[in-house]
């Protein structure tokens, strides 16, 4: 006898909810489901209903659980952040895909969840005091920012080495608190980056397929979208031509992150910058490596700081840019082998949610699932995240 399926019950207009935050359309759920588009419309309107072994799949698809699909109406989630993005030369708009709509409402999550753990820790979270008025001049708001990150020159100067650079600059930021996220299944023709302001515990996420030295810029943007009290959705880039509110704000934030990473006074007195030909906006490969390395930040950054300071024109940075995109691109392709599950869930979650989910574990305020839950890894690897925590101080 062949055995019957178990129909579920949900509340239609939570499956309406779901598909939508997710950015995804019925044929595309169909398509995942293996079923006919009609079928997945029908479920919604409450005219048919699917199995339990369906809903079980529309949850994972949705990244939901299931028992959100039983609820009387529409939880509060997550606010749309302002779209600060371009869109890039031959590709569309500024659609939200669904890979971009989910690193949202992860690092939505993840600071609602260390909000949670802190408060049964009977613990207050650090607070970030750092703010700017997009009227500030852009030097001394830059400096502004190196004073709320606790960051020194001499400090930075010492980090030769890609990763270093990115775990220490990151360390700084999140000391002052704010949490630092990685979004590892998005797209850079996504968003390089976006920030939640809120407080406490604003966040900053920067994009993983990113260059190691491309993420502390990012990452430093968006402690200035921080600062102006300004979530939003980045492409870093520097469009001086722009008049949109939203395109002057980018415009700001990339002018202080580069003002931050490359301080005026020091830049311009590299051997660098001023053994260059005077008036001449084309810069070498080998010099802005040169750059890139006596400060930390990746070759288009210094470009934007060269921008800023009106050394190279916005068609040299352009022409640039597009290059350094490519390039990157090409050599990610030759990338083989893979990081670790550890290292991945630590470098995605940050150092700060890393340990208080740890510390957490450690006071038995939450289980081994919540630890599994919380930084999306197995259990049988808890003992490698302790190790890395312990030696490295959590990061990639």
């Amino acid at each position: 006898m062949a055995r019957r399926s178990v129909i579920a019950v949900p509340n239609p207009d939570l499956l309406v909810w779901a598909r939508e935050s997710i950015g995804l359309d019925h044929d595309n759920v169909a398509d995942k489901l293996k079923i006919q588009s009609e079928t997945i419309q029908m479920w919604e309107g409450g005219t048919e209903k699917p199995t339990l072994a369906q809903l079980r799949r529309l949850a994972d698809i949705y990244n939901r659980p299931l028992a959100v699909f039983y609820l009387p109406e529409r939880p509060k989630d997550f606010q749309p952040l302002k779209d600060f993005r371009r869109a890039r030369k031959g590709t569309h708009s500024h659609r939200l895909s669904s890979d971009l709509l989910l690193a949202v409402r992860k690092a939505e999550d993840r600071r609602e969840w260390a909000l949670e753990l802190y408060e049964t820790l009977e613990e207050k979270p650090p607070k970030f005091v750092g703010s700017l008025r997009q009227e500030e001049g852009i030097e001394d708001a830059g400096e502004k920012v190196r004073r709320a990150i606790g960051m020194r020159l001499e400090a930075q100067s010492r980090w030769r080495l890609e990763y270093e650079a990115l775990r220490n600059w990151r360390a700084a930021i999140e000391s002052a608190g704010i949490l630092t996220f990685q979004a590892s299944d998005l797209e850079t023709n996504d968003a390089r980056g976006f920030s939640i302001s809120e407080r406490p515990l604003p966040v900053a996420v920067a994009n993983v397929k990113d260059a190691p030295r491309g993420r502390i810029f990012t990452f430093l943007h968006e402690v200035v979208h921080v600062m102006l009290n300004q979530s939003g959705l980045c492409d870093i880039g520097d469009d001086r031509r722009a008049n949109s509110l939203t395109s002057r704000v980018e415009m700001f934030c990339n002018r202080v992150a580069g003002a931050t990473l490359f301080p005026r006074r020091e830049f311009l007195s590299t051997n660098i910058v001023r053994q260059h030909t005077k008036g001449d906006p084309k810069w070498t490969d080998l010099e802005l490596q040169e750059l890139s390395r006596e400060f930390g930040g990746s070759r288009e950054a210094a470009l934007v700081r060269l921008l800023g300071l009106e050394l190279t024109t916005w068609d040299y940075y352009l022409a640039k840019r597009e290059e350094f995109y490519r390039k990157y691109q090409e050599a990610q392709k030759k990338v083989k082998g893979f990081a670790a599950p550890h290292a991945v869930a630590i470098s995605n979650a940050g150092p700060s949610f890393t340990r208080l989910v740890l510390e957490g574990l450690n006071r038995n305020k939450i289980t081994t699932s919540d630890f599994s839950d919380y930084l999306q890894i197995r259990v049988k690897h808890l003992p490698e995240v302790k190790q890395e925590v312990s030696l490295a101080g959590g990061g990639r």
